[in-house]
Parts: C-alpha cells; sequence; structure tokens
C-alpha cells in the first residue's frame, strides 16, 4: 500500500516563505535524495483557505512512496533536504504521514 508525507508549513504573521528558491532548490534536493524511492510529488502553493479567506499555509508538499519501506529509506537520506529548509522559510513544517486511499 502506497503511504504519503505531507510537509506542511503554516502561514503566521511571522513567517516567510521564498517560493522561487522553494521550487527551483530544494524540489531539486528532494528529487536527489529521495527521487529513487517516491513514486510522484505536488506541491500545492497556497492562496486561500476559501473565499476572501487568506491561505492558512505557504504550501504543502505531498510525497507518495510506494510502501512503507521506501520511505524509510528516503527518511535515511534527509538530512541534507531537512538542513536546506531555512533556506527558504522560517515556517515550522508540520508532518502528516498516512496511508494513500484511491
Amino acid at each position: 500500500m502506497s503511504v504519503s508525507m505531507q510537509v506542511l508549513y503554516p502561514v503566521t504573521e511571522e513567517t516567510n516563505f521564498d517560493h522561487a528558491y522553494y521550487k527551483d532548490t530544494h524540489l531539486k534536493l528532494v528529487d536527489e535524495y529521495f527521487g529513487s524511492h517516491l513514486e510522484r510529488v505536488l506541491v500545492t502553493k497556497g492562496v486561500a483557505g476559501g473565499p476572501g479567506i487568506p491561505a492558512g499555509f505557504h504550501a504543502i508538499a505531498t510525497m507518495v512512496f510506494p510502501d512503507q519501506d521506501a520511505m524509510n529509506a528516503a527518511m535515511k537520506e534527509a538530512a541534507p533536504v531537512l538542513a536546506d529548509i531555512p533556506n527558504f522559510t522560517n515556517s515550522t513544517p508540520t508532518l502528516l504521514i498516512g496511508e494513500v486511499v484511491d
């Protein structure tokens, strides 16, 4: 069964997020270190939380792995990816790991 890891970057008055750096640099690191373990990656840039409501997240990255073993293998290589986070945001990411139901 496929498993997903979602990385949510919450918006607060104090946080910032460099979407260009994230797209052009950080996602290349994700591909370099996690790519061989991944089925797919989807990134959603927050633009709204509903009509007239600001987005609650700068971005949400969804990484889908074929199984838990693949995700565990990717996480063993995560140090360079995690170390890059302060280069594009001061938001503290929240993780959601789950089973893909489709």
